[in-house]
């Protein structure tokens, strides 16, 4: 079973940022039996079209009945800030390390077991054990082939808020996955820069977009010349359409800038969770080996679990993995959106 329901972002935004800094961490020490009844509910910040057939194959062969809610990542981590422990969601699915690393600051996450966390390599899931890393995605450019060369764009984030690039650019601020990249800039580059990369951002121009999809629709419509997408969006829409057809083009920017971070997907569970037993069972499925090649062969991004394959035609993972970039302090989302907002971007 799945429900779908719209949010407001500005409400539930700001609800999120008044509550991450009171909520009180809860014990999360698990039993030992933990109950299972058939059904758990599951919060999703990833796309239904993009999960749903892994959930309904989950389903199948578990028996195990899921109750899902799909959102916006953003969205779902602010309402589960404002729901606290009365949220009815057992496990929350997001499209960033970003909003799990705020609900984890926030204690509303219970630890999972070491069989779960150790499946991924460290530095693709949290410190502490409370979410775990689920696949890799790169933060790309995205550009009009027919307009454009891969040499003819810049190689630095920094860039692309020059003003030669004035109203060439789409984005998608109330995203997660971007609203991660603005957070690895403010880590990486200092508040001062990212702030003022923002505001060049905002008086330059861009077009605004909903999401990733409606980027890269527009690049390969030739509507738009550039935006700054995740890179598994390009993939599915070439495996569609056929590469030879398409129009939009990729460019990873240069290693170690924070416009082409690998950020990952993951899952937590719920500290009102922490004794069920079918909770645990997906998060588990979702870092074996049938779920890690079900994400590269329908949805193109990096699996986690050592020993499968990325999608053919990707840089290595390696190749992109920013050292001084630690995703469990991509958790201050509330300080991004703020500044967002305050730039007139969301």
């Amino acid at each position: 079973m799945r429900v779908s329901a719209p949010l407001s972002l500005t409400a539930l935004a700001a609800t999120g940022l008044l509550l991450a800094g009171c909520a009180a961490p809860v014990d999360s020490e698990q039993p030992t039996e933990p109950a299972a009844d058939g059904a758990f509910t599951l919060y999703s910040g990833r796309d239904e079209e993009l999960v749903q057939p892994l959930i309904d194959q989950f389903e199948a062969e578990t028996g195990i009945e899921v109750e899902v809610r799909y959102g916006n990542t953003a969205e779902l981590g602010a309402l589960l800030l404002e729901e606290g422990d009365a949220t009815p969601a057992d496990v929350f699915l997001s499209q960033d390390a970003g909003a799990l690393g705020a609900l984890s600051q926030a204690g509303l996450f219970t630890t999972l077991p070491a069989d779960v966390t150790d499946a991924v390599p460290a530095g693709f899931t949290s410190t502490d054990g409370s979410w775990v890393g689920v696949t890799g995605r790169a933060r790309v450019v995205v550009f009009d082939g027919e307009r454009l060369t891969a040499d003819q764009l810049p190689d630095d984030i920094d860039d692309y808020v020059d003003p030669e690039w004035n109203g060439r650019v789409g984005v998608a601020p109330s995203n997660a996955s971007f609203q991660s990249f603005v957070t690895a800039l403010r880590v990486l580059d200092g508040e001062d820069d990212a702030a003022e990369w923002v505001s060049a951002l905002a008086g330059n121009s861009p077009q605004i977009f909903e999401g990733n999809s409606a980027i890269l629709t527009a690049v390969d419509e030739g509507v738009l010349e550039v935006g700054l997408i995740n890179h598994y969006y390009w993939y599915g829409l070439a495996a569609e359409a056929g590469e030879e057809n398409m129009r939009a083009q990729l460019k990873f920017l240069e290693a170690g800038d924070a416009g082409s971070i690998v950020n990952v997907t993951g899952a937590g569970i719920l500290n009102g969770a922490a004794t069920d037993a079918d909770a645990l069972e997906f998060v588990r499925y979702l870092v074996s080996l049938e779920a890690q090649t079900y994400f590269v062969e329908q949805t193109f991004e990096y699996p986690l679990l050592p020993g499968v394959d990325a999608p053919a035609g990707l840089p290595s993972l390696e190749s992109l993995i920013n050292p001084e970039l630690d995703l469990s302090d991509l958790d201050d989302l509330a300080t991004t959106q703020q500044l967002l907002a305050d730039a007139g971007l969301i």
